[in-house]
């Protein structure tokens, strides 16, 4: 499994940073509500300060949105929109063990946390603009295409798993009750995101080995 950015994506935006984790092994029966209320705790207290537009994680994205042609208002990152979803709900849906951790985490941290059924995914992914061609399935099943030059997360079929960058993922690779394998992507762009991806993908490998202490993890160097 392969994690690889186009030149061009890396001229752009040359302050981006990454931590990409392959876990196998996974299953739906774990119970990380422990450490989701730790993560959670952490949004909380970040939030009970200042809105999450004020995070500079958050208007780092904005930026990097507007640079794309997109209104922040309009496409918000998906660490902005859980952010926002949960200050205004004070809880987020439980989809399943894996989700529901990767979401609080990017709730703490207020960086994008991507998964990926690996199982539904073809050769690498790649984040690069789309060549207008390429196969989006949403949630509903819905089959959409990308926008000509839209950043896009694309397998070796030419099928879309994420749209707009971070702004949203395809129904076709999300995490499903079967999953065995995933690929959790975090991505950065403000001033001290090596460092905060770091400790993420700390946290992140410390609550998946004692959630699913028989599952394997590796971290891939995205190229």
């Amino acid at each position: 499994m392969q994690f690889r950015y186009a030149p061009d994506i890396r001229t752009a935006f040359p302050q981006l940073q990454s931590r990409v984790l392959l876990v196998d092994g996974i299953d739906a029966k774990a119970d990380p509500s422990a450490q989701i209320a730790r993560l959670n705790a952490i949004a909380d207290r970040r939030l009970a300060a200042t809105s999450e537009g004020e995070f500079p994680e958050i208007q780092a994205w904005r930026r990097a949105f507007s640079a794309m042609g997109l209104k922040p208002t309009n496409y918000r990152c998906a660490s902005e929109a859980l952010l926002r979803r949960y200050r205004k709900e004070r809880a987020l849906p439980a989809l399943h063990p894996l989700i529901d951790l990767c979401n609080a985490a990017s709730l703490a941290f207020a960086i994008p946390v991507a998964v990926f059924d690996t199982a539904r995914v073809t050769g690498a992914i790649t984040v690069r603009p789309a060549y207008g061609t390429e196969i989006y399935e949403t949630f509903a099943g819905d089959v959409e295409h990308p926008e000509r030059g839209e950043v896009i997360f694309a397998d070796d079929t030419n099928r879309a798993h994420a749209r707009r960058w971070t702004h949203r993922q395809s129904g076709w690779s999300a995490i499903r009750p079967d999953t065995t394998q995933a690929l959790i992507v975090v991505e950065a762009l403000h001033k001290t995101a090596g460092d905060d991806l770091a400790v993420l993908t700390s946290s992140l490998t410390e609550a998946l080995a004692a959630n699913w202490p028989a599952a394997a993890v590796t971290e891939l160097e995205p190229l």
